[in-house]
């Protein structure tokens, strides 16, 4: 469709709600909600679901069927200011935490990072990659209308537009975050039966297999869907069923870096953590490289587009129609250049000067091509943690380069990466956000302050979840892996003590290659190379419920299209169910009753307990339940 024909649902000259006292306090809440609960999901799977659709649901559940208010508006901006949350979190959790490792073991000058300094990190990245955004809207989001696609936005402005259905479409997504929320406080706080199932092969030493049967994991790979989790599936079987059985098979009793014992004795959970660890890290930032460079003409044609769009509208101000108002160019260009010299000179940042122009550099760079990226293939599968990764090699190098090394410099890597992987995220939800306000009529200058106060609420939050998940279970430990931010340390503490394994980084270079040359996405396998069997397992189990719905015949496109939407909303709220109960388990777990804590209190285990059998038998029933909940116990379907 032509920009220059397109309507929006609103018309320009049509003024109705839209920044409101209800809009602002529904955005906030969602915005802490959705924060808190992708930071536990994203540091136990190394993934985050965008949340615009499940904000936009809830939202309309409230201000439209509770209050009886009408305003497609009002509901934009409650999703604009509710997902920025997810994607903060999203960039600190991919980064920081490495520090709060880094504490544990004790590395001489690294302490955790205070609660200020998380809360100005992820504030600088957030509105960095806001205001890095805006002078591309009118490229990317206007002129490009009809060409970049920009899947969560497209799909979220239809949800608002079928607005009338607010009340259904928000039960199901509370439908299944009752559920999750339910299986998840039964499995992980009264230790019912356990969440995850594993099982060593004996008879191929160094391979295992096993399943965390938990129904957000069986959201995410419904929300991505059966060919990426599928993608991820391979990259385990890789790992898990291929490469640790022959390097058992081979190294025998042999004591091979960076391992510490003889790998015979070694069983496959710790041939992961000391080999596969590394060949997946080498993986991912192949893969992320060359996601960059593919992209590299879609860079060049956006920053084009960009300049010609700011040329053409200088001047013109506030003065526009309403649907076109941006936040001034000249304000844009004075904060930026605020935020960094405020990066260079104030202390609590472990950034010298150098570090503040690569942030600036680096993040208006990925900035754009997050926002391209999202538009051309969704959120979703914005490779983010991938963009990080590039950041975190070039900014390590040059860093060590002039001189700042040793503690000093891994702090102001991991602060640059961290930066720059928000600024990317954000850069990326925003530009989603403002696709969704293009289509139903909204003012952009009011959703860009939307996503500022969305940014300000979730920094101020996150450091706390931060602090809270790291008090009850650690990073790096069985229930936290936290394994983007183990992989960032890995890399920057390899390359600043020149002790880098480079020969397993390099393996999982050319595995990279070898999977992109086969034309098969690198990032999903890859990413699937680096975590474990179990989780993808799981994924995988969501993606096969996505698959037969997709598939399921004697259905019109219609009505397949209603099932597959429903299952994204009710996959949403048990990904969050999960993430809110996690974040509780978490406050059980560091409120002392005496000797004990109240999470050890409230386990029944000792009592009540079933084994591994039973728990894949409530993990089927629940699988079965989403696909029956999907397909069949629907609103639409029973009215047939």
């Amino acid at each position: 469709m032509d920009n220059k024909e397109f309507k929006p649902f609103i018309s320009a000259d049509k003024v109705v709600p839209e920044f409101t006292i209800t809009s602002f306090i529904l955005g906030v809440l969602l915005a802490v909600v959705f924060g808190a609960a992708n930071a536990y999901l994203g540091l136990r799977v190394g993934l985050t679901v965008s949340a615009s659709i499940p904000a936009a649901v809830i939202s309309m559940g409230v201000i439209r069927v509770i209050l009886r208010k009408e305003s497609i508006l009002e509901n934009n901006m409650v999703q604009t200011i509710g997902s920025a949350g997810e994607s903060v979190a999203a960039g600190v959790i991919f980064t920081l935490p490495a520090l709060f490792i880094w504490a544990e073991e004790g590395v001489e000058g690294i302490k955790a990072p205070g609660l200020i300094e998380v809360f100005l990190i992820a504030f600088v990245g957030g509105i960095l990659g806001v205001l890095f955004m805006i002078p591309l809207r009118k490229a990317l989001i206007v002129e490009e209308h009809g060409v970049l696609p920009y899947p969560e936005g497209t799909a979220c402005a239809e949800v608002l537009l079928a607005g009338e259905e607010g009340g259904s479409k928000a039960s199901t997504v509370f439908a299944g975050l009752g559920v999750a929320a339910g299986y998840k406080f039964i499995a992980d706080g009264l230790r019912v039966f356990p969440s995850s199932v594993n099982y060593d092969i004996e008879a191929y030493k160094g391979a295992a297999v096993g399943m965390d049967v938990l129904p957000a994991l069986v959201g995410v790979g419904y929300i991505c869907g059966p060919r990426i989790s599928s993608y991820m599936f391979a990259g385990s079987i890789v790992s898990w069923l291929a490469l640790m059985p022959l390097i058992s098979l081979f190294a025998g009793d042999a004591v091979i870096f960076p391992g510490t014992e003889p790998i015979s004795q070694m069983v496959p959970s710790e041939i992961w953590g000391s080999y596969i660890k590394y060949i997946g890290a080498g993986a991912v930032a192949t893969g992320g490289i060359m996601s960059l460079i593919k992209s590299f003409p879609l860079i060049v044609k956006t920053f084009s587009q960009a300049m010609k769009s700011m040329s053409k509208n200088k001047g013109k101000g506030n003065s526009e129609l309403r649907t076109n108002q941006d936040l001034p160019m000249q304000y844009i260009i004075a904060a930026v250049a605020l935020i960094a010299v405020a990066i260079w000179l104030l202390p609590i940042f472990p950034i010298n000067l150098l570090g503040a122009v690569i942030v600036v550099i680096f993040g208006f760079f990925f900035a754009t091509v997050s926002s391209r990226m999202v538009g051309l293939i969704g959120s979703s599968n914005n490779p983010v943690s991938g963009m990080a990764i590039a950041t975190l090699l070039i900014s390590t190098l040059m860093l060590k380069a002039t001189g700042l090394g040793g503690a000093a410099g891994m702090k102001g890597a991991i602060a640059i990466g961290s930066i720059i992987c928000i600024v990317a995220a954000i850069a990326g939800d925003t530009s989603q956000d403002l696709k969704t306000g293009f289509i139903v009529g909204a003012t952009p200058k009011k959703q860009q302050y939307g996503e500022f106060i969305g940014v300000l609420v979730s920094s101020a939050a996150i450091g706390g979840v931060l602090y809270l998940l790291n008090e009850a279970w650690g990073y790096g430990s069985t229930e936290l892996p936290a394994p983007q931010a183990s992989m960032m340390k890995m890399i920057v503490e390899g390359v600043m003590n020149a002790d880098l394994p480079w020969g397993l980084i390099i393996a999982g270079a050319a595995i990279a290659i070898v999977v992109e040359i086969l034309k098969i996405p690198v990032l999903p396998f890859a990413v699937g190379m680096y975590l474990p069997f179990s989780l993808n397992a799981a994924i995988m189990v969501g993606g096969l419920v996505r698959l037969v719905v997709d598939k399921k015949r004697g259905m019109s496109e219609e009505k397949k299209k209603a099932c597959v939407d429903r299952g994204i909303l009710y996959t949403s709220g048990m990904i969050a169910g999960e993430g809110i109960v996690g974040v509780l388990l978490a406050i059980f777990a560091v409120i002392k009753i005496g000797d004990k804590d109240l999470s050890t209190i409230i386990n029944i285990s000792e009592i009540f307990s079933v084994g591994q059998a039973a728990a894949i038998a409530i993990f089927a029933v629940a699988v079965v339940g989403t696909l029956l909940k999907v397909t069949i116990f629907s609103k639409e379907n029973k009215s047939k």
